[in-house]
């Protein structure tokens, strides 16, 4: 069976719903990762998704920040809404389906941002993300012969030289900086994670999912960077079809600052 999987960080679902909603329609995903959807659980718009086909919606929302929702068309499975760093933030939800014969595993993650100032010491919105991300190697790829794991979700973290327009002039700014791009590729790889997107497009070739609000012309300036994500268990990579981002989706209107990434196995 061919199964696809989007991750989007949406920037408030509510305000982008039609923009979700014709995403759907357009290239039907059997799951979708939503991050930062910026909405308590009792305020999600669950009857759109039911309507766009996708009756199984699990979601860790809260009132205006953060918040992680995957929708969709299998039936999938509550497992865990883990408070990372015991903050109270809602950014991480994990679930269960079955495709191909395999449990899968999939956690949907929305790691914070850091703030602008990359020193722990003196700001408390980059400790607590190196914080998260050293709590996160506790995520570990389980696999066995009938079960696999997925990670995705915006992380935050642009880890390679091609995940960044200029290696050079973001190595002191967040998202890029050694420590965060360190801390991220030894959680990947001492949890058992393969890093899909990049199995599938190879350094130096350049991914981005992210450009700035900031940019006067996001596309002229293309300063974006990769800070969504999508990694498997090792037993999964072989099955890996294709990874589509969505650069596109950027010039869409009133668009999030991240665009869609899908990824196509053949369970």
């Amino acid at each position: 069976m061919t199964f696809s999987l989007a991750t989007w960080n949406i920037n408030s679902v509510r305000l982008r719903l039609p923009l979700v909603t014709e995403f759907l329609r357009r290239y039907a995903p059997d799951i979708l990762c939503l991050q930062e959807i910026k909405c308590p659980d009792e305020f999600f718009p669950y009857q759109a998704f039911h309507d766009a086909g996708y009756p199984h919606v699990a979601i860790s929302g809260q009132k205006g920040y953060h918040g992680v929702a995957t929708i969709s068309r299998l039936p999938i499975e509550l497992v865990e809404r883990r408070d990372f760093c015991a903050k109270g933030d809602c950014r991480h939800l994990s679930t269960i389906f079955q495709a191909g014969g395999l449990n899968v595993l999939l956690h949907n993650f929305y790691v914070p941002a850091g703030g602008d100032e990359p020193d722990p010491e003196i700001n408390p919105k980059f400790r607590h993300k190196l914080d998260f991300i050293e709590e996160m190697r506790l995520v570990t790829a389980e696999q066995g012969e009938t079960s696999a794991s997925i990670l995705v979700g915006d992380l935050n973290i642009a880890p390679l030289e091609a995940d960044v327009w200029s290696h050079k002039q973001l190595l002191k700014i967040v998202s890029h900086t050694p420590v965060e791009t360190a801390g991220l590729e030894s959680m990947r790889t001492g949890g058992g994670w393969v890093d899909l997107m990049r199995q599938a497009i190879p350094e130096p070739e350049k991914i981005y999912t992210w450009w700035s609000y900031r940019a006067a012309d996001w596309e002229a300036s293309d300063r974006g960077r990769r800070l969504d994500h999508i990694w498997s268990s090792a037993n999964l990579s072989p099955k890996l079809k294709g990874i589509e981002v969505l650069r596109h989706a950027r010039g869409w209107d009133r668009p999030s600052d991240h665009v869609p990434v899908i990824a196509t196995f053949e369970l």
